[in-house]
């Protein structure tokens, strides 16, 4: 058999995004490219590797194996490019980070610095839901993740960053102007939730739950981004962590309303598995933070 590391690479991806366009457009190749790839890949084996029912394109069993041992082999071709870069003086490799879609306000402040101090290295940064972010943990298929909410089945290790704090917001039209408010207010509000999934809203849940509020939804939105502009456009009000709304609340497009009670508080943690065996980029980026992380706090959070 001799397909090519190209091949590898293109079926890896496409079954981690499970769609041709995606592929094409986070490799930067054209889809009649990846498409070709894919058909060329496939030409090696009797079995199918995906199939097509509607549009949707589904990985095979026999893929799914194929997909695994194409990451593994994709790996190892990395540490020995990572070998040979050692004995040049450079760090190079590739780290991987999964994090919660409002952990991307956070997580490029520390890793702007760390990462032009090692051009050469390749990061892939998977931004998703919490669910998801545990799953990597879980498969240990990446280096490190960010979260708030820690996920209590698993063994870990973990370094703190920086205090999350989660405040009720409205538009810049809200009525509610007193000083203080209780937590019944939310009882009349149409509250808008994140999806199921996100650390958000297993933190509204948990609240809500813990000082007896009953709250049915107003709507449910699939990103921090949705929303704020769901808010912003007068829809209802929301609990938002105050690093996803930095520039609207400097704008006037979203007022904190004051609950008592409110923030909520947590912590943004970086978090890999007990155990876990570090690579030297990972392990690199590991001694980095704990070195710089407080410079960066004060920096950019304080």
């Amino acid at each position: 058999m001799n397909y090519t590391l190209n091949q590898l690479q293109v079926f890896l991806k496409i079954t981690q995004t499970l769609s041709v366009t995606k592929a094409a457009e986070e490799l930067h190749l054209t889809q009649p490219a990846v498409s070709i790839q894919l058909k060329n890949l496939q030409d090696h084996f009797e079995i199918p590797l995906t199939e097509v029912v509607g549009r949707k394109i589904y990985i095979t069993d026999f893929g799914k194996e194929i997909a695994k041992a194409a990451g593994s082999i994709l790996d190892q071709v990395a540490d020995i490019n990572h070998k040979m870069d050692v004995y040049r003086g450079k760090l190079t490799g590739r780290l991987k980070l999964s994090i919660v879609s409002t952990g991307a306000y956070v997580m490029p402040y520390f890793l702007s610095p760390f990462m032009k101090q090692h051009p050469n290295l390749e990061l892939v940064m998977d931004v998703t839901n919490q669910n998801h972010v545990i799953e990597n943990l879980e498969q240990n298929s990446v280096d490190f993740v960010l979260l708030s909410y820690l996920p209590n089945a698993l063994a870990i290790e973990r370094l703190d960053l920086v205090e999350n704090r989660l405040f009720l917001v409205g538009n810049s039209e809200s009525k509610l102007r007193k000083n203080i408010y209780p937590k019944s207010v939310l009882k009349d509000l149409p509250i808008i939730f994140r999806e199921h999934g996100s650390g958000t809203r297993q933190f509204m849940e948990d609240y809500m739950k813990r000082n007896g509020l009953s709250i049915e939804p107003k709507m449910e939105l699939t990103s921090n981004a949705a929303v704020k502009e769901a808010v912003m456009a007068g829809l209802g009000y929301s609990i938002i962590p105050q690093f996803g709304m930095k520039n609207e609340l400097e704008n006037g497009n979203l007022r904190i309303i004051p609950v008592n009670g409110f923030p909520l508080k947590t912590t943004w943690r970086l978090i890999w598995l007990k155990g876990k065996k570090h690579s030297p980029v990972a392990a690199a980026f590991l001694d980095y933070m704990r070195k710089e992380k407080n410079a960066i706090i004060a920096k950019h959070f304080s």
